[in-house]
């Protein structure tokens, strides 16, 4: 409804549904409602939300704080984002959580992108004394030097990115926000300095990180280099690769269009222990396979996926069995034809017409003719 510019709606539907017995948090239903207006550019809507949590019973966590600052500096409303970042420090700040800091650099970096370079240190240090309760020797000891005149951007926020790091009270939990939030920005250097920081300072980089990590390098087509991230990186800091790293790989490499690619991820995944494929994994597999007009293959895929009960989309059956009746393999398309119709899934007329086109052999037209009659039947 949202996306579709139905706010009122939206809020109605809210109003009626949201206090039902079905809900289980309230604030996770409003962190979607505001998410979701910010991406309509409707922060100013979203702000007004978050205010109003309080006399709805339900108090704002950090999610609802990151969407609504993360809403506000898109839309350039960095006043009413910088009283939102000063109520952090009497609420969710108040033990100087290291987690914040992607909160915090989320208002420091939209400052500098708009010039505001002093009121970013000066909002910098109060980050330091008050919201992460740094040390003294960080806050006033800050090198503004380091950034030089605040003319480049990105060497400014680099400088403020480190000093947040090194100011925040040390934890996995701190230096997995920032990398993360790093990666998911696509600053993949900047990001890697995180990760050196914190294997410096004792700290094991967790699944989150490397997905991140993954899911950055395969969006600007380093796949070699994601690959070796899962097969070296994460070896070398004993954090065994999950199904989920797997997945986030291999729905990147699908983009490129290089099955033998997935193919062979997929089978160093199944040697691993307890990492086993799911089915979204072999989903794309199979639907990559029948993209490249590997029929047989994707035929021998599927066999497999019903031993699991992984069923495929409708989609899928029909790219399989139509490419399986250019092939000739009548007697195949015809079997999967059957399974796809116990899933309750209906073919395309393209399919009929490939059956029908390939059906030369009066056989062949018999057993057609018996899975047609069973679809009229449903």
């Amino acid at each position: 409804m949202v996306n579709e510019n139905k706010l009122e709606d939206a809020h109605s539907l809210f109003v009626e549904s949201s206090c039902g017995w079905e809900v289980k948090s309230r604030v996770q239903a409003l962190n979607l409602l505001m998410y979701a207006l910010c991406r309509k550019s409707r922060s100013d809507l979203a702000l007004q939300i978050f205010q109003e949590m309080d006399y709805q019973d339900c108090y704002p966590n950090r999610e609802s704080y990151l969407i609504v600052m993360k809403g506000l500096c898109q839309d350039k409303r960095l006043h009413e984002a910088t009283h939102l970042l000063y109520s952090m420090f009497w609420r969710i700040s108040l033990k100087g959580n290291g987690e914040d800091i992607v909160i915090y650099r989320t208002l420091l970096d939209a400052l500098c992108d708009n010039g505001k370079f002093d009121e970013a240190v000066e909002i910098l240090g109060k980050i330091l004394r008050k919201g992460l309760k740094a040390p003294k020797r960080c806050y006033n000891r800050l090198d503004i030097t380091q950034c030089g005149d605040g003319k480049d951007v990105e060497v400014t926020k680099r400088w403020i990115h480190e000093a947040l790091v090194r100011g925040s009270a040390p934890s996995t939990a701190s230096y997995t926000s920032m990398a993360v939030d790093l990666y998911e920005e696509g600053k993949i250097d900047e990001a890697d300095k995180v990760i050196i920081e914190m294997k410096d300072r004792r700290f094991r980089p967790k699944h989150s990180i490397f997905e991140a990590k993954v899911a950055a390098l395969c969006k600007v087509g380093k796949v070699d280099e994601a690959i070796k991230v899962i097969e070296e990186d994460m070896v070398e800091v004993n954090c065994l690769p999950n199904a989920r790293v797997y997945t986030i790989l291999l729905k990147n490499i699908r983009s490129v269009g290089n099955s033998t690619s997935v193919l062979e991820s997929l089978n160093k995944m199944s040697k691993k222990v307890n990492c086993m494929a799911d089915k979204e994994t072999y989903c794309i597999l199979l639907e990559m396979l029948c993209r490249e007009g590997k029929y047989l293959q994707a035929s021998q895929l599927l066999e497999q996926m019903s031993i699991k009960s992984y069923w495929p989309s409708a989609n899928s059956y029909n790219l399989l069995i139509e490419g399986l009746c250019s092939l000739g393999r009548q007697y195949e398309a015809v079997m999967w034809l059957e399974d796809m119709i116990s899933q309750g899934k209906l073919p395309e007329i393209s399919v009929w017409n490939s059956l029908a086109s390939s059906s030369c052999n009066s056989g062949m037209m018999k057993v057609s003719a018996e899975t047609f009659n069973r679809i009229k039947s449903l």
